[in-house]
């Protein structure tokens, strides 16, 4: 049970004192949650994402280790931590710890434990495709030409092999392209298939399809009220941290889009966790962390709450950390100059408590164990405390898999994104145009060769009446010709005087 209506309880001292609960009318003011690796960073994750659920709030997670799937599931007595849990539950105040499952839904890019979620290649864009592909700025520009000229011929970008004909088509008519659009050079084009290549190579190419995945999916409630827990795995995705971090900033952009106004609700529309927040910044040029802080900075007045979780705070960009107003800080190790630094900035984020050293308490925190401070109802920070995380209630670890295709098949999304569907689009389309246009060079061709070869036959037959004639067989003919027409000249002038003889006799 969570500590108080329209908040969620998330931890306390040892005894029930100071108790840390997120007002839920300021969830979407967004949140960090950071800690060094085994400090206890997937449990925090999975306690928010149930007491979200239960106040009916949609959330949207990745599992990148699998660990998470088990929400799915309630925790059980048989479980080897059940009397940790229990004692845990007991310490902090919550009594007796009610195990209970959660309603989640499973998505996956690759369709291989989840639901396929896809996209197109036209609402990914220009700028997010650029940063996926690793291009420079000169391929971005030839990239952003192609997507301008499909737009302006009503050429739709589907998946990557309306892409890939789309670049050729550029490549092909560079030269009337360039006084609109600017220079196409082979060069960018080449290197931006290659890219595309690699891309397919790493699975990119079922994720650019049809059916797109619809947003609105996955902000449901069922019919007891929770939200819809909606879980990515992503193990297998972490192999391409690019397509990972790229995804869900398009997911990111995706609701901010089409999400209306909501101003601040007295709880989110949808709470979205970033894990391995880092590999959203890494190497991200200015112009997508701009992009980043704009979206983070505007979506909450859509009503998304966005929480990034990371091993390191200053993984987070200031520009974009300084809007987190919800902080739940474990454990750090102090081992490099860049540790300690790390450790000096989550120190001086919080609101100080006077009787709490921060510096030192990060460094001691157990597994378990954090630092909170909470946005208030008024909006302020509370002072931060030294806590115990409360218990999950769901299980602990990942699902069998006979449990997870169970779960798959009792989905209200069951069968609605399983078969990908390829309409015409730019591909087809430019295809037909290309081989429409060799059936007319074709045509010009054969019909250019045609004359050529009666204008031959003709010189051939005239070369060989001119040598025939010249022959002696041509020349006895020529005589023979000659002889007869002679005699034929003297027998009609015979005729004609016969004939003219008779006609006078006869008067």
């Amino acid at each position: 049970m969570d500590h108080e209506q329209g908040s969620l309880f998330i931890g306390a001292k040892s005894g029930g004192e100071a108790a840390q609960a997120m007002v839920l009318k300021r969830a979407n003011r967004h949140g960090l949650i950071a800690g060094a690796t085994g400090t206890g960073k997937t449990v925090t994750l999975q306690i928010l994402a149930e007491g979200f659920s239960r106040a009916g709030v949609p959330v949207f997670m990745a599992d990148v280790k699998g660990d998470l799937s088990g929400m799915a599931m309630p925790g059980s007595p048989m479980h080897k931590a059940h009397e940790n849990l229990q004692k845990r539950a007991a310490d902090i105040g919550l009594g007796t710890l009610a195990y209970a499952d959660n309603p989640v839904v499973f998505w996956d890019l690759f369709g291989e434990q989840g639901h396929p979620v896809r996209t197109t290649v036209s609402e990914m864009g220009p700028l997010l495709l650029a940063r996926l592909l690793g291009l420079n700025d000169t391929q971005e520009g030839v990239l952003n030409i192609a997507f301008k000229v499909a737009d302006d011929q009503g050429l739709l970008l589907l998946d990557l092999k309306d892409l890939k004909q789309m670049l050729v088509y550029c490549a092909d008519n560079s030269k009337e392209l360039a006084t609109s659009y600017g220079n196409v050079t082979t060069q960018s084009v080449g290197a931006i298939q290659r890219q595309l290549l690699s891309l397919e190579s790493q699975g990119g190419d079922r994720f650019f399809a049809e059916p797109a995945l619809e947003i609105t999916d996955l902000i449901t409630t069922g019919e007891d009220g929770r939200g819809q827990v909606n879980i990515l795995a992503a193990d297998k995705l972490m192999g391409s941290p690019k397509l990972y971090a790229t995804f869900l900033l398009w997911m990111l952009s995706e609701l901010f889009e089409e999400l209306p106004e909501v101003g601040d609700p007295d709880k989110p529309k949808l709470v979205f966790f970033f894990d391995e927040a880092h590999l959203l910044f890494d190497e991200a040029p200015k112009a997508l962390l701009d992009k980043i802080e704009q979206v983070v900075r505007l979506i909450r007045s859509k009503g998304v709450g966005v929480y990034f979780i990371t091993q390191n705070p200053i993984d987070v960009p200031d520009a974009i950390a300084g809007q987190l107003g919800n902080r739940v800080q474990h454990a750090l190790r102090a081992f490099t100059p860049r540790d300690q630094k790390a450790v000096k900035a989550a120190a001086q984020t919080f609101r100080q408590n006077p009787s709490l050293n921060v510096e030192t308490a990060i460094l001691e925190l157990k597994t378990g164990e954090a630092l909170v401070s909470l946005l208030m109802a008024d909006g302020a920070p509370t002072p931060v405390e030294r806590v115990l995380i409360r218990p999950p209630a769901s299980r602990l670890g990942p699902l069998e898999p006979g449990e997870r295709k169970v779960i798959l098949a009792m989905s209200p999304f069951a069968g609605k994104y399983e078969h990908t569907i390829d309409r015409e689009s730019a591909f087809e389309m430019l295809s037909a145009k290309a081989d429409a246009a060799a059936q007319a060079k074709s045509a010009e061709k054969a019909e250019a060769e045609a004359r050529k070869a009666a204008v031959a036959k003709a010189k051939e037959e005239a070369a060989a009446a001119r040598a025939y004639k010249q022959s002696p067989m041509g020349q006895l003919e020529k005589a023979a010709m000659s002889t007869a027409t002679s005699a034929a000249n003297q027998l009609g002038r015979s005729l004609v005087r016969g004939l003219l003889g008779s006609l006078f006799k006869g008067r």
